[in-house]
Parts: C-alpha cells; structure tokens; sequence
C-alpha cells in the first residue's frame, strides 16, 4: 500500500485503546470500567510530560447490530448513530473521559483503509476462498468449536450453548474466504517467548499459549448470509468478518493508509485494554494479521476481568447492568473513577456491591482524604488569617513526611504507570494520606495553638506547612484519578498563582520537598467528598 505524506515522523506517542464497544445498547458499568482505566493511565502519562493518543470507539457492523436495529424499527446505521450520540458520547463527557479520538467503524476514513488492508492480504496470498459450517455465536460474533459449547437445560434443552452467552448457537453454512491464521502459529508461541509482557496478567497470557499450541484453523474473514458490513473488494457478495473490521481500528484511526506521519509517530499500540472475553482477538488474530501485513505489533495486551454482581458477569441479558449514572448521582463522578480503580485489580474479575462502594467512600474518601484537606484549611484559616505560613526547623518528624512521599511517588508511578496496577497505585497514595493524618494526629496543632510563645507558633507553622505541602502533592498524584477533586483542592491551597497550573506539575517532580510557597492564600471550600445521603 502507498503511503501518504512527506514528512519526518516525530517521537512516538504514548498510545493507549480500549475496545471498541457494540452499540447494540446503551453502555453499562463494564464498559465503563475499562474506558476510565484507559484514561486515568494517559491522563497519569500526560502528567509525565510524555505525548499521549488515547482512542475509544464504537464497532458498527455486524448480525447483531443488524438485528437490534431492525428489532427497533430502524436502519442499522440509524440505531448506530443514535446510540452514539445519545448514550455513549454522552456518558464519556460525563465520566471526564479525556479521549483524543472517538473511531466508529462506519466512517469512511475506516471502512475504506478496511478494505485496502484486506486487499493488500489477499495480494500476498493470505487469503483464500473455501466453505464453512459449523457453530457461530451471534452476541459474540465468533465461530465456536465443538468443545467449548456447553450441553442446555430447561428452556435449551437439546441445544447447544456459548459459553459466555449461555444462549444457543445457530448452524452456520456458507461460502467464505479464509485467512491463513494456522500458518502463524509458532511465529506467534515465539512472540510470547521473546515478549512474555506482552500478554498481562499471566494467568491470561498462559490461557493462550495454551490456546495456540493446541495449533491454529485457518480464520473465516467474511459473511454472505447479510450485507450489513464493510464489501470485500473484489467479491461485493461478502462483507468482512466483523471482527477483522473491528480489529483495524486501532490502525485506521491513526492514519493507516492517509497520514504516514501520523500513523508512524502512533502506531503501534503501547497498551490494548481489552475485556479477558476477547483476549483471544487481541492476542491472536489482531497480531497475526499485523504479521502477514508486515506491520509491527503492539507491546501490551493487558485484559481486565469481569465485573461480578451477586455472583454474575454483569450483562444486560441477566439483568445485573446497572447504569453508570446510578451510581455517580449518588457517589460523584470522581469517586466513581477511583472507586473502580480502587476497589478491583486490575486483571482479575471483582465483586461490586453498593454497601462497599459506601464504606470505602466513607472511610478512604471523606474520612482520610477530605476530612484531611478540610483541616488544614480550616486551621491555616483560623490560626493565620488564610495565609499559608513560613515553616520553621524541618525536624524528625517532618522528613519522616517528606520521605513518606518519596516513596508515594516512587511506587505509584510504578505501579500504576508502568504495571497498570491500578489498585496499587492509587493505594500508595493513600497510604500517604494516612501517613499524615496520623502525623497531625501526632502534633496535634490544636493543641500547639493555645501557647502564644514566639516558638510554639513557629511549630504550628511547620505543621501546617507541612500538611498543606502534602496536600499538594497529593492533588498532583491523583489528578489523574480524580481531576475535579483535584481542581477544586488545589485552588484551595493557593497553588496556581505560585505554580501553575495543576495539569502541568509534572509527577517526576511531586515529590520534590517545599514546592508550595508561604504566604498562598489557602481557602476553605465546600466538602470534597460530602456525606452521603442515607439510601432506601
């Protein structure tokens, strides 16, 4: 394929994607989970300092689409747009999602570099026509095997399942072409060898090697049954597999085929956040077809668990989608981020449950968090007039604060940023605040400001100083996290005029000692994380 543009490609971004989503409903909390944690990680690489792209999506084609629309009176492309626009952009701008692009697969800048990337396959003999029959799986989109289907009960009984769906498959029979995916197998196993990062958590990375060892069947690449998909280009009767046209996002949307420049300063991806259900895409077949295009593949798969409520995956089939508006009506939307985050392990399935959703707020949220920022401004405000005060003698007690943050920093940029080990992450942070708490606890400036002694007020300065310096770099570290609590606390600190604006602290620096000037005006604001309302 010829490559457009001129110019000389400048450093690579920092390129992060979630899956594209189906829009065959409105979006409910899985969705959400894996497009804040997409977010927070670049919003955490920005603060680096580092040029970040972060793509989100839809995917657009395919039976299911096609069947939902018609369900709902409406053209396949008139429910897609719909939903676009009044479901699932809708919930990114209230969640704070900060994506650089929003890719939907029926827009002609994909489409039409779908059919070249295929057509440049088929030229280099990766593709072929043959038949198929066999087990297809529509909510999935995806052939089964024999094997993996489950015997039905009760309502299904004598029909076969999807595992995941636990609904039956339809019998498929059909003209196709077909991707030579058994031809990559080892290439692949040598991959995983050379890249054992590349597939995160290791428990998913082993489930595939597994799943590739067993050896690869070639990969039926289009439809004829329906036309509601991208056309082969030289054989109009078929539309490309859905999830081939899915999978091409992560290439079009960065200017495969348009803006060389574009797509070599992005491409390929650092980290694909994927649900562990299509790991097997990403993994598998989405490198596999890099390979035969000779293109480079990405350097993370990182697949994150289920969300699990009273015991299910959450879905809409079992009734256990809950809206993500629920839930930031009652909590926030900045403690909803962190809650998530907090709360589950990023790769493993999690339990949500309202109750603690509550306790956590409660304790971590408004007790440790807020509670701590509301003090200090309150005790900078009564002591001092609101002028945040010169620190006197830094003793014991203090370095022990400022190395306490040392570690903050350290191990939250490890963890979050470099192991997407979000719940690690944001708990060293608040391991921090903790730290002082108990520090304030400890020196107790209540107590210091009823001796008027010259030396008794210069320790009350210290202390304050030495919490509000805290504060501040917390808001720092967990800007990404929480981008309106933080806001709000650093405009209470004073910290702008002096410093700058938050988004632009870089979090190398967070740590650095005395960064947040004496005399700052430091304001005391409403709550940041207000009591919660009793619910029925």
């Amino acid at each position: 394929m010829a490559a457009t543009g001129s110019e000389q490609a400048g450093p690579k971004a920092y390129y992060v994607s979630t899956p594209i989503y189906y829009v065959n409903d409105a979006p409910h909390l899985g969705h959400a989970y894996t497009t804040v944690a997409g977010d927070v990680l670049t919003r955490w690489h920005r603060q680096r300092g580092e040029k970040v792209w972060y793509l989100t999506g839809t995917d657009e084609h395919g039976q299911k689409i096609m069947r939902t629309a018609e369900a709902n009176g409406v053209s396949p492309q008139e429910w897609c747009d719909r939903l676009v626009e009044e479901s699932w952009k809708p919930l990114w701008e209230h969640l704070r999602i900060a994506n650089d692009d929003f890719i939907r697969t029926t827009e002609k800048r994909h489409t039409d570099r779908v059919r070249e990337f295929v057509q440049d396959l088929y030229d280099r003999g990766e593709i072929y026509q043959g038949g198929y029959e066999g087990p297809y799986c529509v909510p999935c989109e995806e052939y089964k095997t024999y094997g993996e289907l489950l015997d039905g009960e009760g309502e299904y009984e004598g029909l076969q399942l999807c595992p995941i769906h636990k609904k039956p498959v339809e019998m498929l029979k059909e003209e196709n072409y077909f991707f030579k995916l058994s031809a990559y197998g080892e290439r692949l196993l040598a991959h995983y060898e050379a890249h054992p990062e590349f597939i995160q958590p290791e428990s998913a990375r082993n489930e595939v090697v597994q799943f590739v060892r067993q050896g690869l069947e070639d990969l039926s690449i289009s439809r004829s049954t329906f036309d509601w998909g991208v056309k082969i280009p030289w054989d109009d009767k078929h539309v490309i597999y859905v999830w081939i046209d899915a999978l091409l996002n992560y290439a079009t949307a960065v200017g495969y085929g348009s803006d060389q420049k574009k797509f070599e300063e992005t491409f390929p991806a650092d980290v694909h956040l994927v649900g562990k259900d299509i790991l097997r895409f990403h993994a598998v077949i989405w490198p596999a077809m890099l390979m035969a295009n000779g293109l480079p593949l990405p350097k993370r798969i990182a697949a994150n668990g289920w969300l699990m409520v009273g015991g299910e995956k959450m879905s809409k089939s079992n009734l256990t989608g809950i809206s993500p508006h629920e839930l930031t009506d009652h909590f926030g939307v900045d403690a909803y981020r962190w809650y998530f985050l907090r709360a589950i392990v990023f790769g493993q399935d999690g339990s949500f449950s309202w109750e603690d959703f509550s306790a956590r707020y409660t304790s971590e949220l408004a007790n440790d968090y807020g509670n701590l920022a509301s003090r200090v401004a309150a005790m900078v405000g009564k002591y001092f007039d609101g002028t945040l005060p010169e620190p006197a003698a830094h003793g014991e007690a203090e370095q022990a604060i400022a190395d306490g943050l040392t570690t903050a920093v350290r191990d939250a940029d490890e963890k979050l940023g470099e192991h997407l080990d979000f719940a690690g992450g944001i708990a060293a942070v608040f391991d921090f605040i903790k730290q002082v708490n108990g520090y304030l606890t400890e020196q107790a400036p209540w107590k210091v400001a009823k001796d008027t002694s010259a030396e008794a007020q210069e320790r009350l300065a210290t202390i304050l100083y030495t919490a509000a310096e805290s504060l501040r770099a917390c808001t720092v570290l967990l800007n990404a996290v929480m981008p309106e609590s933080s806001a709000k606390l650093w405009e209470s600190l004073g910290a702008e005029p002096a410093l700058g604006a938050l988004a632009d602290q870089p979090l190398a620096d967070a740590g650095r000692w005395g960064q947040l000037p004496a005399g700052t005006k430091v304001t005391k604001g409403a709550a940041l994380f207000p009591r919660l309302e009793e619910t029925k």
